[in-house]
């Protein structure tokens, strides 16, 4: 295998780039602002995408009783209490719901509730690209002059059809545009996909990934999909059951997506946390620790590493 030096893993992973940027380990904090989103508010549907639970992608996020400051000190009890810890700084990802669909009056204050905790050396803001307008983006590029910020995009599919059928709310040329008005401010961009929707074909999804490694962007996070209660997805499920993946199919599609996708994008997520008491489907994707230790042996198996296979296409 290409002797790399990424922490001695076949991929550019965030807990090596954090190290490299901030010089010790990093954890995030999740939070929520107590916001909502364009596909719930009924501005573009009520419902949200069929596979977003209640708790809006954001089941593992703080109280929203609490302040974003007292989230991030409960936060905090998380990481410093484990006898595995072995960093003090924090973090802070605005992951419920859609977190710049509110006034700027408002972001501005959740933000920058976040960034006065001394703890706190960065911001990660999982948003949409319907919800990034000029003067979010203003704001967003004065956040940066005082600490980094990453915005995370949930894209999931380069697939119109898909797209309709999941109800993400936009069409590819909207997440497009947004990508290059964060770029021209610098803002780093990190973007979200998903293994085994409904309907989509191993070709599908890795279009999908081409298409990302073409762009200019900065992370990616790698999704399996998981039905969970409360979901759409959930009542589709169970009137007509679909295939989801098995771990041997999703191990083979993450390493082979990684090694499409250039040396430079920071691989933020491999696999997700399934809420337990929501998880119906797929079982297997309960024991993170056991997917993970698979994904990293199928890279040893395969002799391969991130970008092995990136080529860079000129227009």
């Amino acid at each position: 295998m290409k002797n790399h030096l990424w922490n001695n893993k076949p991929y550019h992973s965030l807990d090596y780039h954090l190290q490299e940027k901030f010089g010790e380990k990093i954890y995030k904090i999740s939070l929520n602002a107590r916001m909502t989103c364009p596909n719930r508010d009924h501005s573009i549907g009520s419902r949200g995408c069929i596979f977003c639970s209640q708790g809006g992608s954001g089941d593992f996020a703080g109280s929203p009783s609490f302040s974003i400051y007292q989230q991030i000190e409960e936060g905090k009890k998380y990481f410093l209490d484990s006898p595995k810890n072995t960093g003090k700084k924090f973090i802070a990802y605005f992951q419920a719901f859609t977190n710049t669909y509110a006034p700027v009056s408002y972001l501005r204050e959740v933000y920058m509730e976040a960034l006065s905790h001394p703890d706190i050396v960065a911001l990660s803001i999982a948003t949409r690209p319907d919800c990034l307008e000029k003067e979010k983006l203003d704001l967003l590029e004065e956040i940066q002059s005082k600490k980094p910020v990453f915005i995370e995009l949930g894209l999931q599919t380069i697939h119109e059809e898909t797209a309709c059928f999941i109800r993400r709310g936009y069409s590819l040329p909207c997440f497009e545009e947004t990508l290059r008005a964060c770029r021209s401010r610098k803002i780093p961009i990190v973007v979200h996909t998903i293994f085994g929707l409904p309907f989509e074909t191993e070709k599908m999804m890795m279009e999908t990934i081409s298409y990302l490694a073409q762009k200019d962007i900065q992370g990616i996070k790698l999704q399996l999909l998981q039905v969970l209660k409360t979901t759409d997805l959930a009542l589709i499920y169970k009137e007509k059951p679909f295939k989801t993946l098995t771990l041997e199919e999703y191990v083979d599609y993450v390493v082979r997506a990684i090694e499409i996708l250039p040396e430079t994008v920071v691989i933020h997520r491999l696999t997700g946390d399934p809420p337990k008491d929501l998880l119906i489907a797929p079982l297997w994707c309960l024991k993170k620790r056991v997917v993970l230790n698979t994904i990293h042996k199928e890279f040893q198996r395969r002799n391969t590493w991130q970008g092995k296979k990136y080529k860079r296409l000129t227009s």
